[in-house]
């Protein structure tokens, strides 16, 4: 089954005007914040001339957007709201230019905890659905607009010594009224903005490289504004709705993006009190162009890393707090500020988007989830995206940086779910159509295989039976009683795995060889020689040697499909280059002509399977003499396959074309390309068709790479405290001594021992992506000789515990059980 993308959903650069959409003048200021402007509180002023009336209505539009198509009212299941084309393309263009490259505090005051569900869709942001993109540094001829000329700035001569001064003397002696004065003059406009942060006034600071903005003096100013008087930082607040009110007339200047830079970075926004204020200075920043957002994205790369993530924790904090107000009243009505979370978002898509342009980036992707979404219809959220993909209806898997791995799952899930269902009774309706009478079985993938036949029966059963992998699965053992309710599946797949990538398995002590026909042998050795291990790095990869038949690269795609399909956490060990191909593209073309499992890939996409290769490649691009006469390379290389040593060119004559220090730098891009693209490509498009036969979804649209790889193996995150919390016992109480001996041990444990303790008691040393709770972990009283070594059930997560008399005697028994279990002990 594959999937076409449905239409682009049509991306949000502009915010549509509407009831308290612009700060009338005269708003006022309440002790400690702005006052809701009389606009969003109700027309008290209806009786007014129609001549006013026109005035207001033009203070409460939005700056002209020259590029951007007109905004049509929506809603976020509460009212109205918007997207906008060019700020799709910007983005999208964005994280383009990232592929190419290669792949903290916040002011504790007013701020609400856990906003985040910080644990790693791609860093995609409005339009996760557009294919076509555009280099960043190649903006198209409409944005290329003349850029207008800069005012002349007022001249201000203070500087971050003098303004340091200045404050410690109003400490000292009570009077602030040179402070106040600085304030008041610094935010009153745009101008005066530039004026005192602007490096050079003399100077246009027009490129992306420098935003010309003194940063320094910045964060002085700012870190001091909260310790002083009310009326001190109310002015500042007066400053900024003042700058906001300008009517703005043709495209903005640099100054004016360099003021919204600025203002973005006052700490008093995470006020509640100032979030009407705060909401219209995103909504400004949302529907500027897409050049202009071209500039910001750069320039917010810059900034610092403490800084950096207390703009995005102000955002997360703003779009949570409107979701879910902890005061209503503190807030407009929703139906009148229902572009608040659509601007916030946007805004923050553009800090997402300049994270991504870094490698390594400024913060973990994962700083920019918001578990308060959690908490929200993400179902109708996703059916929404999905049937209104090109409309202007609002929806958070537009922005699916903001949505944590764990909702995603669910996400996944549900749609799998779904799926399931109407695959099943899509079934039943045939048979009652032929008469026939209808079968539970015929509602499931019933996979049955012989333990001695483990790896040929299984391949064998998923491709007679593909038609059914989207049913749930459901395994049985040939010869066992036993009925499937989620450990049997489990069994299955650590078996199946171990013995395709650890065919050493079947060797071990607990496994008779000599039930093993031959061709099960044969099998296994077949599926082991599809990949080849990695030492060094510890991982699988894709063998290069050519053969007739790939279809079991199709088979083991569709196997890891059945495990994410069927929410099953596998111990598998492939590089995250691996789970970029897979989505790439995330969403199978129509087109069987078109390439699948083709992505860019750098060198550090190589070090991470093939360090030592990588580093001599990497020795060759810092070579500081003559790389031509020293290492006499050609764009040609070499390769073994069964014995035989074979050439390939990296390009047309490459065996004619010497590497020199001119063109070292693609002798290595292509070398990258050809080991981890062109060598394997067969294997990895029946690999990847493989996989989507069992996941075609528009959910992946929504992944990132490193969240498929959470998806199918677990988070290597470790949390034993997590674990003791939401372990269950059976013959123990939590209170017991032999329990407190175990997790007193437990929780002093290296971290690699944790990991083989949870290897040792589930199959995995990986997390699932709903954290420890989600394993069901249960230790159960063993009532053998406390001379025997602990015991665990992979199947179920279960760990029997005999009852050992001291600390020291469960520490040692422990320690052996868990370090010498492969290959024995596993049920």
């Amino acid at each position: 089954m594959s999937l076409q993308s449905p239409p682009a959903a049509t991306a949000a650069a502009d915010i549509p005007a509407g009831p308290g959409a612009g700060l009338p003048p005269g708003a006022e200021l309440s002790q400690g914040g702005a006052v809701p402007p009389a606009a969003e509180e109700g027309g008290e002023e209806e009786e007014e001339e129609e001549e006013e009336g026109e005035k207001e209505k033009e203070r409460e539009k939005v700056p002209p957007i020259p590029s951007a198509s007109s905004a049509a009212a929506g809603g976020l299941e509460r009212g109205a709201k918007n997207q906008f084309s060019t700020f799709s393309n910007l983005i999208t263009t964005i994280n383009q230019k990232k592929e190419g490259i290669g792949n903290k505090n916040s002011p504790t005051q007013h701020v609400i905890p856990n906003i985040k569900n910080v644990r790693d869709l791609p860093p995609i942001c409005l339009d996760v659905r557009q294919k076509q993109r555009i280099s960043i540094d190649t903006l198209p001829q409409e944005l290329k607009a003349p850029i207008p000329p800069e005012p002349s700035l007022p001249i201000r001569t203070k500087t971050v010594k003098d303004f340091q001064d200045d404050v410690e003397k109003a400490k000292s002696s009570g009077d602030w009224k040179a402070v106040r004065d600085f304030y008041s003059t610094t935010f009153d406009s745009f101008l005066e903005i530039n004026a005192a942060f602007k490096k050079d006034t003399n100077s246009p600071f027009n490129t992306t490289e420098d935003s010309g903005i003194n940063a320094k003096f910045v964060n002085v100013v700012y870190d001091a504004l909260l310790n002083t008087p009310q009326d001190v930082q109310k002015s500042v607040l007066k400053g900024i709705i003042n700058g906001l009110l300008q009517e703005w007339k043709g495209p903005r200047t640099k100054d004016d993006l360099r003021a919204y830079c600025i203002l973005l970075q006052n700490p008093q926004f995470s006020n509640t009190s100032t979030y009407v204020i705060y909401a219209h200075l995103l909504r400004q920043i949302a529907a500027l162009t897409e050049a202009d957002h071209h500039f910001l994205v750069h320039w917010s790369k810059k900034i610092s890393q403490k800084r950096f993530k207390q703009l995005v924790d102000r955002l997360l904090q703003f779009i949570s707090l409107r979701l879910f107000p902890a005061k209503p009243e503190e807030f407009p009505p929703m139906v009148k500020c229902t572009w608040w979370i659509p601007s916030a978002t946007k805004v923050l898509a553009l800090f997402n988007a300049a994270n991504s342009l870094i490698s390594p980036p400024i913060i973990s992707y994962t700083e920019f989830y918001n578990s308060t979404l959690d908490h929200i219809d993400l179902m109708e959220e996703y059916h929404n995206w999905q049937c209104y993909g090109n409309s202007h209806r609002f929806s958070f898997c537009q922005y699916p940086f903001i949505i944590s791995i764990a909702a995603k799952k669910v996400i996944i899930q549900r749609d799998s779910e779904q799926q399931m269902i109407s695959i099943a009774r899509q079934s039943l309706v045939d048979k009652v159509s032929r008469r026939q009478k209808p079968d539970m079985n015929m509602l499931f993938l019933n996979v049955k295989v012989r333990r001695t036949h483990l790896v040929s029966d299984s391949l064998d059963e998923l491709s007679r039976k593909r038609t059914d992998l989207k049913k749930k699965l459901k395994v049985t053992f040939v010869g066992e009683a036993g009925l499937d309710m989620g450990g049997l599946t489990k069994e299955w797949f650590l078996l199946l795995i171990r013995q395709i990538f650890h065919p050493d398995y079947a060797s071990s002590s607990n496994m008779n060889v000599g039930s093993y026909c031959v061709q099960e042998v044969l099998r296994i050795n077949q599926c082991f020689g599809m990949f080849t291990y990695h030492k060094d790095s510890h991982c699988h990869w894709f063998s290069s040697f050519k053969c007739d038949n790939y279809s079991e690269f199709r088979l083991v795609g569709a196997l890891m499909g059945l495990a994410v399909y069927n929410s099953i956490t596998l111990d598998i060990r492939f590089p995250p280059c691996c789970y970029k191909k897979l989505l790439s593209p995330p969403i199978v073309p129509c087109d069987h002509n078109t390439l699948v499992g083709i992505c860019d890939v750098t060198l550090d996409d190589l070090f991470q399977i093939m360090p030592e290769l990588a580093h001599g490649l990497s020795e060759l691009l810092f070579y500081e003499g003559n790389v031509e006469e020293d290492f006499y390379s050609t764009f040609q290389v070499f390769q073994e396959e069964f014995g035989v040593i074979k050439s390939y060119n990296l390009k047309p004559n490459g065996d004619k074309i010497a590497v020199t220090n001119q063109n070292r730098k693609e002798y290595v891009q292509l070398y990258v390309d050809f080991l981890l693209n062109k060598t394997i490509y067969k294997q990895f498009a029946a690999f990847y068709y493989g996989f989507h036969s069992v996941c075609a979804s528009y959910a992946l649209l929504l992944l990132r790479p490193e969240e498929v790889e959470i998806l199918v193996c677990g988070s290597p995150e470790l949390d034993m405290s997590a674990l003791q919390r939401s372990t269950q016992y059976e013959g123990y109480q939590k209170t017991d001594l032999t329990i407190r001996y175990f997790w007193d041990v437990v929780l002093a444990f290296s971290l690699d021992l944790q990991k083989k303790l949870l290897h040792f008691a589930t199959g995995s040393d990986r997390v699932p992506v709903g954290g420890m709770a989600d394993l069901n972990f249960k230790i159960s009283k063993s009532e053998t000789s406390t001379n025997w070594l602990p015991v665990a059930h992979t199947c179920f997560n279960q760990l029997c515990l005999p009852p050992y008399k001291n600390k020291k005697e469960l520490k040692q028994k422990l320690i052996i059980g868990i370090s010498n279990a492969e290959g024995f002990g596993l049920e």
